[in-house]
């Protein structure tokens, strides 16, 4: 790479990898492959999968090295469970201090990912979609319900990976990661009318559907090499 990354930006290619669904639930995270990619040392590359670890983005086996989270059936339930708490709140505080410049970049978000599906674009889709959801908790003024959001979301989308339906995990039709825009429009719809309880309610009957959608039981696949999937090279080995 031409210029050295700061932990921070490595981390949030990492996490956006995890995000988009580049780099999928149990996909081994060497760190000499990553310090390749990123150019820098495997100590640093260390210090920034402790820090997903943190979060429950990856998971650290002593003497077996560190893996994308493989979140348990359980854990998939509590991650939505969790969402259905937390984003009533932060949709209800974001209603009352939405700016018109809010509004139009939620819209802008819904148009960016409904195009991004019909040109058949997952990744794209993904990240747009995610983006609605945080863009209201950046603006909603609660930072520590942000910080806890933050990490669900992406957390919710190794959930879908890992036991979203077929189509999901193998990138066809409706592989935009389950969300659904004409949901996210309801909800928007709501917001419009500053209507924070009913904002509150779509939300959680989207992150309920989302979740219905479920299905454990999954097979396994091998994962191309991590430059690759993070998008640092043209191809490479694992």
């Amino acid at each position: 790479m031409s210029a050295v990354l700061s932990d921070a930006d490595i981390h949030a290619r990492l996490a956006e990898a995890m995000l988009d669904q580049r780099l999928a639930p149990g996909q081994r995270l060497r760190e000499d492959e990553l310090g390749q990619a990123f150019g820098v040392s495997r100590t640093r590359i260390r210090q920034v999968l402790i820090r997903l670890a943190s979060e429950d983005l990856v998971t650290l086996v002593p003497n077996a090295g560190a893996r994308v989270a493989e979140p348990t059936p359980d854990e998939a339930r509590e991650v939505f469970g969790a969402r259905r708490l937390i984003e009533p709140e932060l949709i209800a505080a974001f209603v009352a201090r939405a700016t018109a410049a809010d509004l139009r970049a939620l819209q802008g978000w819904i148009r960016d990912e409904e195009r991004a599906r019909a040109e058949g674009r997952r990744h794209d889709a993904i990240r747009h979609a995610g983006a609605f959801h945080l863009h209201m908790a950046a603006q909603a003024g609660n930072r520590t319900l942000e910080r806890l959001l933050r990490p669900l979301v992406m957390r919710t989308s190794l959930v879908l990976l890992r036991y979203g339906p077929q189509e999901i995990r193998d990138g066809g039709p409706g592989a935009e990661g389950g969300c659904d825009c004409h949901e996210h429009r309801t909800i928007l719809a709501a917001i419009k009318l500053r209507d924070g309880a009913a904002a509150g309610r779509a939300m959680v009957e989207h992150l309920t559907r989302l979740e219905s959608q479920l299905r454990f039981a999954t097979n396994e696949r091998p994962a191309p090499g991590l430059a690759m999937l993070l998008g640092l090279s043209d191809g490479g080995g694992a």
